[in-house]
């Protein structure tokens, strides 16, 4: 018995790789970080992972909502029958009718073929080029002259150049690979002590540029936001992303695991992380699904920016695609107070996908984005959605009522029911609860399958299958790209905007890294491709000839 069982766990990868390959659209590569890990291709809803804590959470929510014997109708309540044909009045029917997918022919990857010999500062400088950092050195040296004009003189300083401004990233970079957050424990001595690190610069010399650092030293007259001490960089890495690489059709749009390191809060005491300095910032992502390339940024300065949305000059569109929302507290207009309004959610959907129209992708969506408005205006535009749905979570405004409650007597696993209107397909899938699913992007008479290493096989909608996999595949890309951010925690919120934006273009850059001639050379690892880079922004490796 040992044995069959065995085999069927066997059987079960290869089972789920077949009934990926039916479909065009679903082409998941190797995992990108080249190593080891919990396989990805178990149905992520019920993951335990940090990383697909929205997924699940959207699961428990509809769990604990499962009733019991269903409330008897309040008085004057249409009957079943009534409802059925409002439903059916507002567009929405159980005929159903199959649909093409929506069609891809463009060639996602990189646009650039970088030699074997290319080395891991050749891939930063795609994101960071050198006029970025000289401008960096202009900028810290006029706001260290200003700073002592209004201050007074600082004898200790000295300009700093270009050499030392590498110096001085590479030493903040080099916390993404110990997760250290004190940067000057390089110099300290004890466990996170480097002394070839240490030796390329004196601790008072790091600290000093540490002191004046900055992207942009002045506000200018046009000015009206509160991060323009980073913008020119966030727009320079948007420049650096958008021709360094094409998209698959496949795209998530999801909040990233951004949290601090789990290993490091465990081993806290209760007043070091009352002393911890806190991330201001809350992300949310457009990400490429078959390599987790985070494609573009959406910023904006405040809340109220957000909300009021009435122009142009209410939202900042910056870099990346990365949407940043500043916390401003804990009162009305803070991250709290908004984090489940959908009008928030559906604006920096539409302000992700910006860039998007008409090229036939596909957005995958979480609860908190998923609405029938959203996926009809987005799809005005060639974008194509397929959203995970919770009557708690999403605007359920247009949806037919009949498909968001559950049945007095649970359906066996692997049953679902389908509505549909137009292009846009509804549908109630049940495993360990109900599932609701908005799509456009796939036909809901197409099935799939879920592979459950315990269970074996569970029938779906194709739609379902999709979702599954790649939203499994971007839980394990979190998993695994989280453990690389750089480490240091400024109190200065443009700081930690600046701090993470770099890690992402790191990350960005090992994945072409990945993807290119030199990876068959040396075969880095994340942590080892880190590493060198950290030692050639020092002096310490010599940089290929690549450029």
């Amino acid at each position: 018995m040992a044995e069959g069982g065995g085999g069927a766990r066997r059987r079960a990868p290869a089972l789920l790789e077949a009934a990926r390959a039916r479909y065009e659209s679903l082409h998941i590569s190797d995992d990108v970080f080249g190593e080891s890990g919990p396989d990805s291709g178990g149905n992520p809803f019920y993951s335990t992972s940090a990383a697909s804590h929205s997924s699940s959470a959207a699961s428990s929510d509809d769990e604990r909502e499962r009733p019991g014997p269903p409330p008897p109708p309040p008085p004057g309540a249409p009957d079943a029958q009534e409802a059925e044909e409002d439903e059916a009045g507002a567009g929405w029917s159980a005929t159903l009718r199959d649909r093409p997918p929506p069609r891809f022919e463009d060639t996602g990857g990189p646009t650039r073929k970088m030699p074997p010999s290319a080395s891991a500062m050749d891939f930063f400088q795609l994101f960071v080029p050198d006029n970025v950092l000289k401008n960096m050195v202009v900028q810290t040296n006029m706001y260290a002259k200003k700073f002592q004009e209004r201050f007074g003189s600082d004898g200790a300083w000295a300009e700093v150049t270009l050499t030392e401004m590498k110096a001085f990233l590479g030493y903040m970079i080099s916390t993404s690979i110990s997760h250290c957050e004190s940067v000057l424990s390089i110099w300290s001595g004890g466990f996170y002590s480097n002394r070839s690190l240490a030796l390329v610069m004196s601790q008072a010399r790091f600290e000093k540029i540490l002191k004046y650092f900055h992207v942009v030293a002045f506000r200018s007259s046009q000015t009206t936001h509160g991060l323009y001490k980073v913008q020119p960089f966030l727009d320079s890495l948007q420049n650096g992303f958008d021709s360094a690489f094409r998209p698959s059709q496949t795209q998530v749009l999801h909040e990233p695991l951004i949290d601090e390191d789990p290993v490091f809060i465990a081993t806290c005491t209760e007043r070091e992380l009352r002393k911890r300095k806190k991330r201001k910032f809350s992300l949310w992502v457009r990400q490429c699904s078959s390599t987790g390339f985070i494609i573009q940024m959406f910023m904006a300065q405040r809340v109220e920016e957000l909300l009021a949305n009435s122009g142009p000059s209410s939202l900042l569109v910056l870099a990346a695609q990365i949407y940043v929302h500043l916390k401003e507290g804990g009162g009305p207009d803070g991250l709290d107070a908004l984090k489940n309004k959908p009008q928030l959610h559906s604006m920096v959907a539409r302000s992700l996908c910006r860039n998007a129209a008409g090229k036939n992708y596909i957005i995958f969506t979480g609860p908190s984005i998923t609405s029938l408005t959203l996926f009809e205006e987005l799809e005005k535009q060639e974008i194509y959605c397929c959203g995970l749905l919770s009557p708690r979570k999403s605007d359920c405004t247009g949806l037919p009522p009949s498909m968001l409650s559950n049945p007095a007597t649970p359906p066996a696993r692997g049953q679902h029911r389908i509505k549909m209107k137009g292009n846009m397909s509804l549908i109630c899938w049940y495993n360990k609860g109900p599932f609701r699913f908005l799509t456009n992007a796939y036909s809901p008479v197409q099935q799939g399958v879920i592979i459950k290493r315990k269970t074996g096989e569970i029938p779906c909608p194709l739609a379902v299958e999709a979702f599954a996999a790649h939203l499994s595949y971007i839980c394990k890309y979190d998993d695994k790209y989280s453990k690389y951010f750089i480490s240091h925690k400024p109190n200065k919120t443009w700081q930690q905007v600046f701090w993470f934006a770099i890690s992402i273009a790191i990350n960005n850059a090992y994945i072409l890294y990945k993807m290119s001639d030199a990876y068959h050379v040396k075969r880095y690892s994340r942590a080892q491709f880190g590493e060198s880079l950290v030692r050639e922004l020092l002096g310490l490796e010599e940089a290929s000839p690549a450029h």
